[in-house]
């Protein structure tokens, strides 16, 4: 079989020959106990795919599992709005929110169980985190690894104190190594990117890799239709590099996408690397052989920066450059995720004073800054704390009438970027920033992470007046909308326009349909025209109302998606 021969190819490319046959052998067995998938449809995705991002205890309700909560509530609210949803990690953890897991194969029991997983999924489609960078330092796996038990001798990843290892590119400020005492009563420094709780996986052994090849194809059998690569850049070490992106970490993103790709092929890779774009864009591969999807980590925080000063210039020029090596491939594009605004992808783009803008006005929104520390010693900003809702407000004006429409608008523009749109649970709820669970945690990152009470909730949905239900209900509608369009299919073509520094304006287009997406991101009523070959007379998707395309007129913050 050609998939298999590529598999052992790769192993053989990656471990050498001896160490890859071995591999190969280990792999092999536990693909031929798993139950082939044949392909069901020729494209990944489509216009109707959008992503709803969410912890599984981000609703609750006293007495019930979290996961079962989640799941009357988006019974009730997102089917026909969302396609899948994208629960981040359930399974027992310590620390990081979920993102230092215990226990691969199981799912957190005060969230729930499997059954709830899978209830889940028969309405929608899910994805799944595979935390593949480390692994919590409470563990079993780490647990053996201490005691020195078989199989688990190289779990992670020892240094000698005494190296330089200021070359290494660092997420955090923390220390990268942190000190154990073996069962043995040897002391060990292991690697430790994010936290002392997350121990960084060795993947030099082909124990470990066997290990997280089992949970990848479990993860399939309990019905994920994508797999999230948690901080993938950064998961091969080798002393006296940067450690980040290295050409084996490409290959094992090659080698899960061979494997899927032989027993589940309608299953996708997804790449989350908070990285500049060339770099984010990478694990394209070829367009075939590597992720199928990468997190559009520039968006977000450009995004921000153009409302910030009403001015599209610089998000116009960069969209104009956004290209795909193939149809395999898809931006996957989010404005707000369980973290922060990422400051990195920014790089090379604004000049720094205008980042440091950006510092202040979240700092003045009530969000909090979080930094990565530097080869030469010094730290600088990595991650922008504050919900996107809050991120855009205009802390100048005190009532800020425009607060639910500038935000709105962001997520409007989101819709019309080619690729696939996704939606953090905190954004379409119109959440503020949840200061008081970062004054119990401590953690700026628990700015956006609040745990609400689901009747709590549906009180403020049903007040129409209520900030939450401006931004709810709007929202929804507005993915009903896209979802309809043939023209904004991830991989439909499309054209930035220029037509006033003020507005965003892309023309989306396919044989059956043209958009034109244009929308003002200033607190000015426009006029603006389109020129060239266009209809004189079009009419707004959103809105029903008809424009003469030689004179729009778009008030503060408006949205309009024009088609014949």
């Amino acid at each position: 079989m050609e998939e298999i021969q590529s598999i052992k190819c790769l192993l053989e490319e990656i471990y050498g020959e001896e160490k890859g046959s071995l591999a190969f052998n280990k792999i092999s067995a536990l693909l031929k106990g798993f139950p082939v998938k044949k392909r069901k449809k020729k494209d990944y995705y489509s216009q109707e795919d959008i992503v709803l991002i969410t912890y599984g205890d981000s609703l609750n309700r006293k007495g019930e599992p979290s996961l079962s909560v989640l799941c009357e509530f988006a019974g009730q609210y997102f089917k026909g709005v969302f396609s899948t949803i994208h629960v981040l990690p359930f399974y027992p953890f310590s620390s990081d929110d979920g993102f230092s897991v215990i226990d691969y194969f199981a799912v957190n029991p005060e969230l729930g169980s499997w059954d709830n997983i899978n209830a889940l999924g028969k309405d929608f489609k899910l994805m799944f985190d595979l935390v593949l960078n480390h692994v919590s330092a409470k563990s079993k796996w780490f647990e053996y690894y201490l005691q020195g038990k078989q199989g688990f001798e190289e779990l992670a990843f020892e240094v000698d104190s005494s190296i330089d290892l200021s070359g290494v590119t660092r997420p955090r400020s923390l220390p990268l190594l942190t000190e154990f005492t073996k069962t043995s009563g040897k002391t060990v420094h292991v690697w430790t990117t994010f936290s002392s709780d997350q121990i960084d996986l060795n993947y030099k052994s082909i124990d470990v890799l066997e290990k997280m090849i089992e949970a990848l194809l479990f993860y399939v059998t309990q019905g994920a239709t994508c797999i999230r690569l948690d901080a993938i850049a950064y998961l091969w070490k080798e002393i006296g590099t940067s450690c980040i992106h290295l050409k084996q970490t490409h290959d094992m993103v090659r080698l899960f996408r061979k494997i899927l790709d032989t027993v589940a092929p309608d299953v996708m890779i997804i790449t989350e690397t908070n990285v500049p774009h060339e770099e984010n864009i990478s694990y394209f591969g070829q367009g075939h052989g590597e992720a199928q999807m990468v997190y559009n980590f520039t968006l977000p925080p450009l995004l921000f920066y153009s409302f910030a000063n009403e001015d599209s210039t610089v998000l116009s020029h960069w969209a104009k450059g956004l290209e795909l090596k193939s149809d395999e491939n898809s931006f996957f594009n989010f404005t707000a995720s369980h973290d922060g605004i990422g400051v990195r992808p920014l790089e090379g783009i604004p000049a720094k004073e205008k980042i440091d803008q950006l510092i202040e006005i979240v700092k003045e929104n009530g969000g909090e800054v979080s930094y990565k520390k530097n080869p030469d010693g010094s730290e600088s900003p990595y991650e922008l704390n504050i919900t996107y809702v809050d991120a855009l407000l205009d802390k100048k004006n005190k009532t800020d009438p425009y607060h639910a429409k500038r935000f709105l608008a962001s997520q409007a523009i989101e819709f019309v970027f080619p690729g696939v749109p996704a939606v953090y649970i905190h954004s379409i709820l119109g959440s503020h920033n949840w200061t008081k669970g970062v004054e119990q945690t401590k953690r700026a990152r628990t700015i956006n992470r609040q745990k609400l009470q689901l009747d709590d909730l549906l009180s403020e949905l049903n007040d129409p007046e209520s900030f939450r239900s401006r931004i709810f209900f709007p929202y929804i509608e507005l993915i009903k909308t896209r979802r309809k369009q043939q023209a904004f299919h991830p991989n439909a073509d499309f054209e930035i326009l220029d037509v006033d520094p003020r507005v965003f304006a892309v023309k989306r287009f396919v044989k059956e349909q043209v958009i034109f997406a244009l929308t003002n991101i200033s607190s000015q009523t426009l006029t603006v025209s389109l020129s060239g070959d266009v209809p004189h007379i079009m009419k707004d998707l959103i809105s029903g109302e008809t424009f003469s395309t030689s004179s729009i007129c778009l008030t503060p913050y408006q949205y309009v998606w024009l088609s014949t």
